[in-house]
């Protein structure tokens, strides 16, 4: 089943998180082609959980702590956004590599996520630099094997991998479908192990491209930014056409 995300990042506190919502129940119709979800801003997470409840939509979050409670300021427990009634939690999100230095981390925020009865949509991808060097499936490989190391493969039946070249997001460019195909190929090929496995592709996602990489048998969703914060847009994405 198709899995189309999400990630409002930043944007959209409760009130507007609540009004981009109604605006979504407006244009969807049960039942949905496949599975949606949302993850506002971790202030919004209860406001949006509740109204989501008995709708089609399902709600999840940006990003976890790997602990449970203590003294931690700031940081999100797994538990927390559970309660709030998330079913998915984006780990290890470009943006979180890059601008906090995620990385060795990324793994426990895997297994918390696993904990609490959450499926991670895990995230690699590498730079455009790495890219034109020839060391795109490297950096990923390397992304995949720090963030799954030690954790049994049994726990991750139906985990969700967002390949997500760095270069193509919030940048108006996307990778070209041939560029996905290769990159979830070995994605899969790499994972084979897993059941389950769910490769979704997310790079400057909109309605006018979201076909092109849906339609190869190797993407199963799409991790959706900018064009999620509109729900006409993201209405679009969710309903594209085969």
């Amino acid at each position: 089943m198709d899995l189309i995300v999400a990630n409002w990042k930043m944007n959209y506190g409760g009130r507007d998180s609540l009004q981009l919502v109604e605006g979504l129940l407006e244009r969807i119709k049960e039942p949905l082609p496949g599975e949606a979800v949302l993850c506002p801003p971790a202030t919004a997470l209860f406001m949006v959980g509740d109204r989501l409840k008995d709708t089609p939509l399902q709600l999840g979050c940006q990003n976890i702590f790997y602990e449970k409670e203590g003294a931690f300021t700031g940081e999100i427990s797994p538990d927390f956004t559970r309660e709030a009634g998330s079913n998915y939690a984006i780990i290890g999100h470009s943006e979180r590599r890059q601008h906090f230095d995620e990385g060795p981390e990324v793994s426990r925020k895997v297994e918390a996520a696993l904990d609490s009865g959450m499926t991670p949509i895990l995230c690699v991808g590498e730079s455009l630099q790495e890219r034109e060097g020839g060391k795109a499936w490297a950096v990923v490989r390397k992304q995949l094997e720090e963030a799954l190391e030690g954790i049994n493969s049994e726990k991750l039946v139906g985990l969700a991998v967002a390949y997500e070249p760095v270069w193509a997001i919030g940048t108006g460019k996307s990778a070209q479908p041939e560029d996905a195909r290769e990159m979830a190929s070995h994605i899969i090929k790499e994972l084979s192990y897993m059941k389950g496995l769910r490769v979704l592709y997310g790079g400057s996602v909109k309605p006018e491209n979201i076909a092109d990489f849906m339609a190869l048998e190797e993407i199963s969703g799409a991790l959706v930014g900018g064009a999620s914060l509109k729900a006409e847009s993201f209405a679009q994405l969710i309903y594209w056409e085969k």
